[in-house]
């Protein structure tokens, strides 16, 4: 039975299938010796190369799907590698034997929080895709005067350049002054969207956490920077919340899977001594 290209491709760990559509759409990708094209779909026996790499193709049986949870800082890139040397979300990830990680979303680089990271690139695409609804929960710090009236625009929904958007939920959690601590839930991912929404209301956003994605809330003990890998009944949550076959191995061991004091210490030692480097990284490169 064949398959959009995009999906084999993304399924093989080589980006969502976002990604791989751009990639596609680029010309960067090879059927049989034969520029592909996007629409293109394939049986899985034919020969993918990428940039001119040879794929290695995966069935769905073959590729145990793994999910980290990060706890993102401020003043990290959601990309790659970033030409000014700043950060990245990917710089302390484990190595992977193939494949890569692929996030599960963005958050800006004045956002903190829970980010979502997988091998599987189906698994990434339908978390992040609106149709899913899955829901996202932040805690935001917020400047200004705010009224029931402004709460219930957010909720009805208000007109942004890229189209209307919402929150699904708003909570008020405190505050004194004209600084005051909201919780708010949506179900899309757009760029900046959640500041932009009070922005909208003439009200500045000073601090964003995402503090749960779905039903899964932020680890509290897994500190900035630190990353832990769900275990499988959390990685088949993930899977049954978008309609994907269950996991049946896991990579994780199950003493593993809890983070305790001494766990949490251990991970926030390995984040000191990696901000170290990179800091003695950029000295080198400013010198």
């Amino acid at each position: 039975m064949s398959e959009k290209l995009q999906k084999v491709l993304a399924r093989a760990g080589k980006g969502s299938r976002r990604e791989m559509e751009t990639v596609i759409s680029a010309g960067r990708v090879s059927v049989d010796g034969k520029v592909a094209y996007l629409g293109d779909r394939v049986e899985g026996t034919e020969q993918i190369r990428l940039d001119g790499h040879l794929v290695k193709l995966k069935t769905e049986e073959e590729q145990v799907c793994r999910v980290l949870m990060y706890n993102k800082p401020e003043g990290e890139m959601c990309t790659r590698k970033d030409p000014e040397g700043r950060p990245t979300v990917f710089d302390r990830l484990p190595p992977l034997e193939s494949g890569r990680w692929i996030a599960v979303g963005r958050l800006d680089i004045n956002t903190q929080g829970m980010l979502l990271f997988t091998t599987d690139g189906e698994l990434a695409n339908r978390l992040m895709h609106p149709s899913r609804k899955v829901e996202r929960e932040y805690a935001v710090r917020v400047f200004g005067e705010v009224d029931e009236a402004m709460l219930q625009r957010l909720r009805k929904g208000v007109k942004l350049e890229d189209g209307p958007a919402k929150f699904n939920k708003i909570v008020y959690r405190g505050g004194e002054g004209r600084n005051h601590w909201f919780h708010v839930v949506l179900t899309e991912g757009r760029n900046r969207e959640v500041r932009r929404l009070w922005e909208s209301q003439d009200v500045q956003v000073s601090r964003l956490i995402r503090v749960r994605y779905g039903d899964l809330d932020m680890q509290r003990q897994l500190p900035l920077g630190g990353w832990t890998e769900l275990g499988l009944k959390d990685v088949n949550y993930y899977r049954k919340l978008v309609e994907l076959t269950p996991e049946t191995q896991s990579k994780v061991k199950v003493d593993d899977k809890a983070i305790d004091n001494a766990k949490s210490r251990r991970i926030r030692r390995s984040v000191k001594k990696h901000h170290m480097r990179h800091q003695q990284s950029m000295r080198r490169r400013r010198n």
